[in-house]
């Protein structure tokens, strides 16, 4: 199965901030064109899609990106959502740090790895 629809597959495998926020600016910028996304948290980017997502390195960035008028995490995660992409978690990475399931966003997909390159199969991958 291919996809010709443009869509994107985003592996995000790193606990940054930057990363994470990259990776949804990506991924809502996708969206809004009409491409379709899977956004598949691995390592402690596991972190970007849990509700408090302050487990990631260097989070308080998030202060400094609002204050000069960029989008921050809450929102571009909002749009993300808004907009149906569709996210995963690697269940080994959420093992690894210690972050049980049930503190993820609603709609946020546990998966391992084979799971994650299935959907991704024919698609664009960005790795972040």
């Amino acid at each position: 199965m291919t996809h010709d629809d443009g869509a994107l597959a985003i592996l995000l495998y790193d606990g940054a901030y930057a990363r994470a926020h990259y990776a949804f600016v990506v991924a809502a910028g996708a969206l809004a064109i009409g491409r379709p996304v899977t956004l598949f948290a691995a390592g402690r980017g596991v972190h970007a899609l849990a509700r408090d997502w302050h487990g990631l390195h260097d989070a308080a960035d998030d202060m400094e990106v609002r204050a000069r008028g960029v989008a921050g995490m809450d929102t571009l995660r909002e749009a993300v959502i808004e907009f149906d992409a569709t996210l995963m978690v690697c269940e080994a990475a959420l093992k690894l740090c210690g972050l049980d399931p049930d503190l993820l966003l609603d709609g946020v997909q546990v998966a391992g790895i084979p799971t994650f390159l299935e959907a991704a199969r024919g698609r664009q991958i960005i790795t972040l």
